[in-house]
């Protein structure tokens, strides 16, 4: 009986052993397995990010067509006549008087 017993405290002994020399690479694993989830975590907030981004980049593009074809929808002549309408100015009908000058000599 002490024999099966020395033989279990030998092999408990041997395990320990082994366990407390090998104690730099399970905390070597450790670490490993930490970085490996941040990075995991990290990659997901990146990827959420750029998504985000994305959407917000879209919703700027359309809204700077939307805003480029209505500047071009009012600059128009016929937009701007009716326009500056109200204000009292109008649209000339007769093409404009070329002035030149008499002192200069040609």
């Amino acid at each position: 009986m002490e024999q099966v017993n020395a033989k279990k405290e030998k092999r408990f002994r041997i395990n320990y052993q082994l366990i407390v020399k090998n104690l730099p690479f399970f905390l070597f694993l450790s670490v490993l397995a930490v970085v490996y989830i941040y990075n995991g975590h990290y990659s997901d907030k990146i990827i959420k990010s750029i998504s985000r981004t994305n959407k917000e980049l879209r919703e700027l593009q359309f809204e700077y067509k939307t805003m480029k074809s209505e500047v071009m929808f009012r600059s128009k002549q016929t937009e701007l006549a009716k326009a500056v309408e109200p204000m009292g100015l109008k649209e000339l009908v007769t093409p404009p008087v070329v002035l030149k000058d008499s002192t200069r000599n040609n």
